[in-house]
């Protein structure tokens, strides 16, 4: 059965209406407060980071006011990337951690995602237990006035979360030499991320570090690569880096100006892992990764499974199958050595590791040549019109005309009010028809 309220990253959607009100954010702290308890631990603390919208300044008090009426304290970090929050949630030992953000949407959207005291997202079954306490009455989940939390601001966070970032690293590991073109989306790794590559000796140019509440991946970022694509040539780096709004993806570009997606961060990763005996079991993917990626895995006999989409379900299939590595074409990597979610910036330190041995990135990132692929975002009022009989004739259609000569995916986006297509073949001309034939019946 479909979650009320939780989608597949979090609760996401536009400020100020439907779930993502201060008087839902209230609601949203108190039942997962209730649900985090344990009566066995001596202090309840509860963990809050956020990216840079104007609307965290409404949204984080209710959140923070619905935790404490329950009688869990808070600690609040201020902007964080989103895997800074899970790796101090953990280091903390913290109940559990919240970060409020819309991660890669436009300003106006706001949300949150969960984390358990281990640092992982949370299954389909706990959101599940969630929502059930958020529907329920709020009278028995407020505790008794002399139990209420406290609220407390932590200021270092940043500074904690690279301190944690570098003990995954030698320490002799500089950068010293390296020009890099760094675009942080005026986002939540505005601070971390610059300040770390400085420390390590790179030379940054920054790009998006300026946030003002709502030019948040607005032409910049992991969605906007352009930016760092043309920044690259002009400051002659060796290598670009670009994350989203929470810093839980990244996408690169090589010296020449070329684009390199998480799919060929991805396969450069496995293949120095494999190398360096530090690969665990394979690859996961999601069904958006590229059957060129597959393809190379499979001559470099390392084995790729699918998930679904999104970083929390590569997790969970890591879990299951016992790998190490796995990730999304959008930049959402995941390394199980390290971290328990996506971390654009990890990510980014670990191929700069392989970069600063005077290599090129066009020669480290350019791994496989991929099957040209097509991505078409529509936006909808309703999600559900590809559940339509004239839509699924459509898709049917559709991949009867691709046949054996590429595949097409066609799913509701988990994150924004939009239906993704996606076609993948040598033939573009086929992979055009085949989109074409599906939007036409998407309005």
């Amino acid at each position: 059965m479909k979650n009320k309220y939780f989608g597949t990253d979090g609760i996401r959607g536009r400020v100020n209406s439907g779930n993502i009100t201060g008087e839902k954010f209230f609601k949203f702290g108190l039942a997962s407060g209730t649900y985090f308890k344990n009566q066995k631990k001596s202090k309840q603390i509860a963990v809050i980071a956020k990216d840079t919208r104007l609307s965290g300044y409404t949204l984080e008090p209710a959140l923070v006011s619905g935790l404490v009426s329950g009688g869990m304290h808070v600690i609040t970090l201020g902007p964080l990337p989103t895997n800074g929050l899970a790796m101090l949630t953990k280091s903390m030992r913290a109940n559990m951690g919240i970060m409020i953000t819309a991660s890669h949407n436009p300003f106006d959207d706001n949300g949150l995602k969960l984390f358990g005291p281990d640092g992982l997202k949370l299954s389909d079954k706990i959101e599940k237990r969630i929502e059930r306490l958020i529907d329920a009455k709020n009278t028995k989940q407020l505790t008794n006035p002399k139990l209420l939390g406290r609220v407390k601001r932590l200021e270092n966070g940043n500074d904690k979360y690279i301190k944690i970032l570098k003990k995954n690293f030698p320490k002799n590991f500089n950068l010293k030499g390296i020009r890099i073109v760094l675009d942080c989306a005026n986002g939540a790794g505005y601070k971390a991320a610059p300040k770390l590559l400085r420390e390590l000796g790179a030379k940054i140019h920054p790009i998006g570090i300026k946030p003002n509440g709502f030019n948040i991946n607005s032409k910049c970022g992991s969605t906007h690569p352009s930016k760092i694509k043309s920044a690259v040539k002009k400051f002659k780096a060796h290598v670009g880096i670009s994350f989203d709004g929470d810093a839980d993806r990244v996408i690169m570009c090589d010296e020449n100006g070329k684009i390199i997606d998480g799919d060929q961060i991805i396969a450069m990763l496995a293949r120095r892992w494999k190398l360096k005996r530090i690969l665990k079991g394979g690859v996961v993917g999601t069904l958006m990764s590229n059957y060129g990626l597959e393809n190379f895995l499979k001559n470099e006999k390392i084995r790729f499974v699918r998930s679904n989409v999104g970083d929390r379900y590569v997790k969970e299939k890591m879990k299951k199958v016992n790998f190490n590595l796995g990730g999304e074409q959008s930049g959402h990597i995941i390394l199980g050595k390290f971290a328990t979610t996506g971390d654009g910036l990890l990510v980014a330190l670990e191929v700069l590791f392989s970069l600063r041995k005077n290599k090129k990135a066009s020669k480290l990132l350019n791994v496989f040549k991929p099957v040209p692929q097509k991505l078409k975002n529509i936006l909808v009022k309703n999600k559900n019109i590809i559940d339509k009989l004239s839509c699924k004739k459509s898709i049917k259609q559709a991949k009867i005309l691709m046949g054996d000569k590429g595949r097409i995916l066609v799913r509701k986006s988990g994150t924004e009010q939009k239906i993704r297509i996606m076609a993948e073949s040598y033939d573009k001309k086929l992979i055009m028809k085949s989109i074409n034939l599906i939007k036409n019946k998407i309005k």
